[in-house]
């Protein structure tokens, strides 16, 4: 395990005294330790396992040759009548497992035993407008404190040791449609979090508080025309005015951060993805709608935004650019560049220059793209298929039905992809899906859906809806798949055992090998897998841990999908394994 060390000093000691002060511990880890997290196996003090969130481990005592041998360590329940929903991933830090539940809790278990040393369970108001189940994906540790989100949007900080609060804040009003799902991101000595709440009509925001003491730094809406702040001023307006925007519809545009982002220390940017525009009736907003739909490039210190690409300009499908931003390095064309891939909720896989956001690819990663033949990569725009975006309602009645594919639960949703540093390989949780959608007439009004749309999601392929995909970002090519029949919504690492690790529906955690896509084992949780799963080296050994609980968008929202699916089992349990000794 990391630790800092500090001399203590006394007040009056001389300096001789001084050479020989104790040296102890300081409470937990520092800014730089959790930027360094990707490089200190046997811990995970961050979402993502490092501020690029790669998701990849250097461990490789578990490996192709003896994964089949994989047995579970314990289970440790979350308990009572919450069981919906476990898309948490843990954070292991000093013989504790650390991760949040479903209804915002978190649970800090022994990381031998499975003991539960506390329970935190946030009060919850009845009014609460979760649009995808009452999800949390995981906490962020800093210090003394671990900390995470709430579904009545407040962002709360509890004494790692203990669960009580230390800090408790408000990042926006419940009662407007505002709440907060994503895991928080740790940069120096702040903790940065976005929102959630874009079928709402809220305005997405980036907020950058003090880790110490839960205290604002910078704020910066991520819809163009809303003021950002720094240290309690005014930092300047998002964009322009009505530059993408018409009258007053910025105020309630979305762009919803609800995944949260990802961090590079060698530009000093956060990239956070941005969520569907207010409201999905695209005819009702004319423009472009910025920065929707998007990636913004952030500078980390101040909340200015450096660069935005567009993924899907002037969104008429929920096509949400929300998805992880994730930093690689690689060379393209024989030149050595500084990237970020993203797997879009669209179905194109874009590779960018992560120091000004310019495109330098963008690949198809599902079976079909109804909405767009293609990204021009000039421009970097999709090349619209006109007739395939839904029609304009009249005053009362819905407007032309079209089938679009991927559905609105996107080629690929929240659940985070992984990357090789061995294979140079991407391995993307994606589904292959559509639907019939068509607009409806819609009015804003405070606290309720603000969407305008309808519609019916539908399986496109007979043998499955799920498929990971590995995929090379410098060719835009599949190498391989594996097919599952129901949709995959659970996040997957890769580690340099050769390793792939992710979850299903129907209750499995799979490993498979990076190269090929072989299956190598299985283990079946009771519960559909919808978390996100870690590696960690303890006592010698190397552990894997993953939550287990079906729930999600898929069972609200998925329709004649989620049927199929309804007999899975709801659950919140905490899967632990190992090789056995010899």
């Amino acid at each position: 395990m990391k630790r800092r060390f500090s001399t203590i000093i006394g007040s009056m000691a001389l300096a001789s005294a001084a050479l020989s002060a104790p040296v102890v511990a300081a409470d937990g880890p520092s800014g730089a330790d959790i930027a360094n997290d990707a490089q200190t196996p046997g811990d995970v003090l961050s979402y993502g396992m490092g501020p690029w969130q790669q998701r990849f481990s250097s461990l490789d005592k578990l490996n192709t040759t003896n994964v089949t041998k994989l047995v579970p360590v314990f289970a440790a329940s979350l308990g009572g009548e919450k069981q919906r929903g476990q898309e948490s991933q843990p954070l292991v830090y000093d013989g504790m497992i650390y991760v949040t539940g479903s209804y915002s809790r978190l649970f800090a278990f022994d990381a031998r035993t499975g003991e539960k040393k506390w329970e935190y369970n946030a009060r919850l108001p009845d009014a609460i407008m979760p649009c995808c189940d009452v999800v949390n994906r995981g906490a962020a540790i800093h210090g003394n404190k671990v900390i995470f989100a709430t579904l009545d949007a407040h962002l709360v900080a509890l004494d790692r040791h203990t669960g009580k609060v230390i800090w408790n804040k408000k990042t926006g009003d419940y009662q407007a449609g505002y709440s907060a799902t994503a895991a928080p991101l740790i940069v120096g000595n702040k903790v940065i979090v976005g929102n959630s709440g874009g079928e709402f009509g809220i305005v997405g925001e980036v907020q950058a508080r003090d880790v110490e003491t839960g205290e604002l730094i910078w704020s910066r809406p991520t819809v163009e025309g809303n003021m950002g702040t720094l240290n309690g001023k005014d930092n300047g307006i998002s964009g322009k005015t009505n530059a993408t925007w018409t009258g007053d519809l910025y105020k309630t545009g979305g762009g919803a951060t609800w995944l949260g982002g990802t961090y590079d220390p060698g530009t000093n940017m956060v990239y956070f993805g941005t969520g569907n525009p207010g409201p999905w009736n695209s005819h009702l907003r004319p423009g472009d709608n910025l920065y929707t739909a998007s990636t913004l490039g952030i500078d980390a210190d101040t909340g200015v935004i450096k660069w935005h690409y567009q993924t899907t300009p002037h969104d008429g499908w929920d096509f949400d650019g929300v998805n992880e931003f994730v930093p690689f390095d690689a060379s393209i064309n024989g030149k050595p560049m500084k990237l970020g891939a993203k797997a879009d909720r669209n179905g194109y896989f874009y590779v960018l220059d992560r120091t000004n956001g310019k495109l330098v690819s963008a690949n198809k990663f599902v079976m079909q793209t109804t909405w767009a033949n293609g990204i021009n990569l000039k421009t970097g725009r999709p090349n619209y298929v006109d007739d395939n975006r839904p029609g304009a309602p009249g005053t009362a009645d819905k407007g032309k039905v079209v089938f679009a594919s991927p559905s609105f639960l996107g080629g690929k949703n929240w659940m985070p992809m992984a990357y090789s540093q061995d294979t140079g390989l991407f391995y993307i949780p994606s589904n292959d899906w559509g639907m019939d959608i068509w607009n409806e007439p819609i009015a804003y009004k405070k606290g309720a859906a603000f969407l305008g749309a309808g519609f019916t999601i539908k399986p496109i392929a007979e043998d499955h809806i799920g498929a990971l995909r590995a995929m090379d970002p410098k060719t835009g090519k599949i190498v391989w798949e594996y097919k599952n029949k129901a949709p995959l919504w659970g996040g997957v690492l890769t580690t340099h055992g050769n390793l792939v690790f992710t979850g299903t529906p129907e209750g499995f955690l799979k490993a498979f090998d990076a190269k090929s896509g072989q299956e190598l084992w299985k283990f079946q949780t009771g519960s559909g897998v919808v978390g996100s799963p870690i590696t960690w080296e303890q006592d010698g050994e190397q552990y894997v841990a993953v939550m287990s609980g079906w729930g999600g968008a898929v069972p609200l929202w998925g329709g004649e999908v989620a049927k199929t699916f309804k007999e899975i089992s709801q659950g919140g349990m905490l899967w632990v394994f190992k090789l056995p000794k010899q």
